[in-house]
């Protein structure tokens, strides 16, 4: 079928996630896995009622922006700064192991030297969805575990942007350069945002705040406009949203606009989840099979140990540390970019970009379960651990 309708495909996803999705909570199962299941089996490793999920997977990066700026939303800038100057020593030196540890695991078992240091830069990110998505926000401990957790995610985001300008070589800029100027756009994008917030977007919102549908509008309208700048000026989509909530934080109706906005969210990331099921190709990731195995149970063990180690060193308490380090146990959704990247760059084989992708996959499917089974999470199908 040449032509995909948008409203078939919509049909089919979430019809289909609902019925997987009751499925999987009567198995008591994670329902994230039902997505991912589902999409597998729709896709083109299954019966192909999609055979182009690509658009699916942009359109779905919508959901990842929204997280974003609402977890921005119930950051002020103090408290971030904070935790920025907090967490930094051990986003850089638990990436440094992860990177190298999963590097020697790929040249093991074959792949070059040059794939093996990106398949390892790749994988030494912790995905933000899988990790924030798993936290209940209605406890003082959570909120806390959600600000060191976004903290460690957003410093990794601006190490994935940096290697992401090295892969493409578009800008033709040395580390140093690319680092020096991301910097200045970081903060530039900041002050103004605090300036727009402040003199033009508050103002609207207090005058016109009895008319919902348009601070609905207003607020979904703001949070984008941050992601389209900040991919527009070299940064991200997700990092242009984070400092939109970040600058609207201190408006008196952040709150509110936070909670009409999660239903929005979540549609887009259940078309997230569905797209990485149905990106799998089969084909070409059973010749990887075992590596991706490897690599996948050492990323699982080895995160979790590396993060708690690395945050009691800050301060924190064993058991939180514990429970950080699990939470932020698998791979990443920037893992795929950057896979991608390479790719199209021509530094790596199509053997090694599925390599990424099949890591990505089954970690999410493992750390899933680790933490729906033994902590607390919003999705959990047992009422001793579900918490919103």
């Amino acid at each position: 079928m040449e032509y995909q309708n948008i409203i078939f495909e919509f049909v089919l996803i979430f019809a289909g996630a609902a019925i997987f999705a009751t499925v999987f909570l009567y198995l008591k199962q994670p329902v994230i896995l039902a997505y991912i299941g589902l999409g597998i089996m729709a896709g083109p490793s299954g019966i192909a009622l999609i055979d182009e999920p690509a658009h699916i997977e942009k359109l779905s990066h919508v959901g990842v922006i929204l997280l974003l700026y609402l977890l921005g939303i119930n950051l002020k800038p103090e408290r971030l700064f904070h935790l920025f100057s907090k967490t930094a020593i051990v986003t850089l030196t638990t990436s440094l192991v992860f990177f190298s540890t999963v590097a020697a695991i790929a040249y093991a078992f074959g792949f070059s030297m040059v794939e093996s240091v990106i398949v390892g830069a790749a994988l030494m990110f912790s995905s933000t969805i899988v990790s924030l998505k798993l936290i209940p926000t209605t406890t003082l401990h959570h909120k806390h575990t959600g600000e060191m957790m976004v903290s460690v995610l957003l410093m990794q985001d601006v190490i994935a942007i940096i290697l992401l300008v090295m892969l493409s070589g578009g800008q033709h800029e040395n580390v140093t350069t690319a680092i020096i100027l991301l910097g200045i756009k970081l903060i530039a994008l900041a002050v103004i945002a605090y300036i727009a917030v402040r003199f033009v977007i508050n103002r609207l919102f207090m005058r016109f705040d009895t008319i919902q549908e348009y601070t609905f509008l207003l607020a979904l309208g703001w949070g984008l406009l941050g992601a389209g700048v900040a991919e527009m000026i070299g940064l991200s989509y997700e990092m242009g949203a984070f400092i939109a909530g970040v600058a609207f934080a201190s408006s008196p109706v952040a709150m509110v606009v936070a909670e009409n906005l999660k239903p929005l969210r979540d549609f887009f990331l259940i078309l997230f989840f569905f797209s990485i099921g149905a990106q799998l190709d089969i084909s070409v990731s059973k010749d990887v099979l075992l590596a991706g195995s490897v690599i996948s149970i050492v990323i699982i063990i080895v995160k979790p140990l590396v993060f708690k180690q690395g945050f009691q060193f800050i301060g924190e308490d064993k058991r939180f540390s514990s429970e950080l380090g699990v939470r932020l146990g698998q791979g990443s959704e920037f893992s795929l970019l950057v896979g991608y990247s390479a790719l199209l760059a021509g530094m790596i084989s199509l053997q090694a970009a599925y390599l990424i992708q099949l890591v990505v996959i089954f970690t999410f499917i493992l750390s899933t379960y680790w933490v729906v089974y033994r902590y607390r999470t919003p999705i959990s199908s047992s009422e001793r651990n579900r918490m919103d």
